[in-house]
């Protein structure tokens, strides 16, 4: 008798992993916000506003190199141009938080502001149903995947691998990068989206708005966890794994990549419009800078921090990562970005699989001295 998919979905997780997301939980979903909410600003264990927003930002980033994980540890496909896919989750949905703005803008205008000083007299079409926030949550899931689509379908059809594929998806997002800087495309320039006001009529900065930001992201990063152990042991992770260490021997098996690298690709960018669209009304803007090539490379370099092909390894890699650049630009403004490059040399050298790797290597040589 065939196992129900809910149960083969739950039982991919281990009972390790689901202790470890309860503990999560526990403390992204109860803890700190009682904490922030509860506990006086002026008590040693209120958590602030910023520590709220500043790890829930890193949350979205730890989605982003989940994703970036699934395509590049378990297929073998090394994206430089993730942060494209984040931008437009962004952008789709940092319309919707302009068009809430209504007459509190600067001009008193239905129009957003930048429309107003450019000049604009009526909203493009393609900004159509953007007041609505159920339409705008189909354009941040909808437009990430169907660029994907359409791009990695040429691509893995022309069987472009390699860092040949890095350098056309780099490209790709420096193209794009250009495109939104020009104020005539109708996404603000290079000002892009700011100055938001409200979430469904709520204050957006209100404590209550930031902690329900915060335990969306929290949700959604443990479904993509869980999401993405049934996806790599699954037979779908098992041939993308054997697709990554041997494309032609899995051809002549009678698989077709394309395929399989299609489908990872594309979910893949799906979940990073989702972290683009939780990260934009946490930190407050959105402008075609999340589109430079230095933000896709440092979604890779997450990865490789944390661990290739362990899933937690990248969550734990944008956390240290983030963190590590949040401390360094207050303590050391001046020479932050030595500590970080020192960070980033002492992985390439001595890390080569990563935290998660060490942590590995490490009980191996317990069990075996035993």
């Amino acid at each position: 008798m065939r196992t129900p998919f809910i149960i083969r979905f739950l039982q991919a997780t281990p009972k390790s992993g689901w202790i470890g997301l309860a503990v999560f939980a526990a403390i992204s979903l109860v803890l700190l916000p009682m904490l922030h909410l509860l506990v006086p600003a002026g008590s040693l264990f209120h958590v602030s506003s910023y520590a709220i927003t500043l790890i829930g930002k890193i949350m979205c980033y730890a989605i982003v190199a989940v994703a970036m994980d699934l395509i590049w540890g378990y297929a073998g496909i090394l994206s430089l141009g993730h942060g494209l896919f984040f931008a437009l989750g962004g952008y789709a949905f940092g319309m919707y938080l302009m068009r809430q703005i209504g007459r509190d803008g600067s001009y008193q205008s239905d129009l957003p502001d930048f429309m107003v000083f450019l000049d604009w007299k009526e909203l493009p079409w393609y900004w159509t149903g953007s007041d609505s926030i159920l339409w705008v949550l189909v354009l941040v899931l909808v437009v990430p995947a169907l660029i994907a689509f359409i791009f990695g379908f040429f691509a893995f059809r022309s069987r472009i691998k390699g860092v040949y594929f890095s350098i056309i998806t780099q490209a790709l997002t420096f193209a794009a990068m250009l495109l939104f800087f020009r104020n005539e495309t109708g996404f603000g320039g290079n000002n892009g989206f700011t100055d938001f006001k409200r979430i469904l009529g709520y204050p957006i900065t209100a404590p209550e708005m930031r902690v329900a930001l915060f335990a969306l992201s929290a949700l959604l990063l443990m479904a993509t966890l869980v999401l993405g152990r049934y996806i790599v042991t699954s037979k779908f992770g098992r041939v993308l794994a054997a697709i990554r260490d041997a494309e032609s021997r899995t051809m002549f098996l009678g698989y077709n990549p394309l395929y399989y690298k299609l489908s990872i690709w594309t979910v893949s960018a799906l979940l990073c419009g989702i972290a683009g669209a939780l990260y934009v009304p946490q930190v407050g803007i959105i402008n075609p800078g999340e589109m430079s090539t230095a933000n896709s490379i440092e979604i890779a370099i997450w990865v490789a921090v944390g661990g290739r092909a362990t899933l937690i390894g990248p969550v734990i890699g944008a956390f240290i990562v983030n963190l590590s650049k949040s401390f360094f630009t207050q303590a050391f403004p001046e020479y932050w970005l030595f500590f970080l490059g020192a960070l980033f040399v002492v992985v390439t050298l001595w890390l080569p699989n990563g935290v998660v790797g060490l942590w590995n290597q490490i009980q191996e040589t317990r069990r075996a001295a035993k």
